[in-house]
């Protein structure tokens, strides 16, 4: 991941409008970007990686296409921000796989297919995202520390950074959170 400081400073500069900054900041995060789509398609067979590539466009387009709202507070809100953006992503073709399998007749998308890894695994998105709009209600630092790893992609030590707070305690979260995970969904989240 690039520097905090740096990430900050093109945020900063996308938030006023400079000309150029928006493509700055894409070639800055590309890359931490692609590696945690990557990650979120794990089990993907090789020489997909237009799928990865095509997730982190679109998680792009949602975060700083046009007409979205460019107010970027520094590094750690673009992350939870971003983390975020992919979990809706998903949320969203998993809803409309859902929809296609009930009739509905909707084109599928490169990303669908990495949706066909989770639910190989067993883990169904739309039950995950419901079973954290639970673990909101009732931790909601806990439910962002779940978005943070399993949809950002980030590992302990950045967790704690973004959520400013200790890494024993980011463990413990993440311990807390899979197990109120695991009593909603049963086994399938690990």
């Amino acid at each position: 991941m690039p520097r905090p400081s740096e990430v900050t400073l093109l945020l900063q500069r996308v938030n006023q409008g400079e000309t150029g900054s928006e493509g700055e900041l894409f070639e800055l995060v590309y890359g931490e970007l692609r590696r945690v789509a990557a990650q979120l398609m794990h089990g993907e067979r090789s020489g997909h990686t237009l799928q990865a590539t095509a997730l982190v466009h679109e998680v792009w387009i949602r975060l700083l296409g046009p007409g979205e709202s460019k107010e970027w507070e520094g590094q750690k809100h673009f992350l939870c921000v971003a983390a975020r953006a992919m979990r809706n992503l998903l949320v969203d073709h998993a809803r409309a796989r859902s929809t296609k399998k009930r009739g509905g007749d909707l084109k599928r998308l490169a990303v669908d297919e990495m949706l066909a890894i989770y639910e190989d695994d067993g883990l169904d998105l739309l039950a995950l995202s419901e079973a954290l709009e639970k673990l909101a209600e009732v931790d909601p630092q806990l439910s962002r520390l779940v978005e943070l790893r399993f949809f950002g992609g980030l590992e302990h030590t950045q967790v704690a950074e973004v959520l400013e707070i200790s890494l024993r305690s980011a463990e413990r979260g993440w311990f807390t959170a899979r197990a109120f995970l695991r009593g909603v969904l049963g086994d399938e989240f690990e």
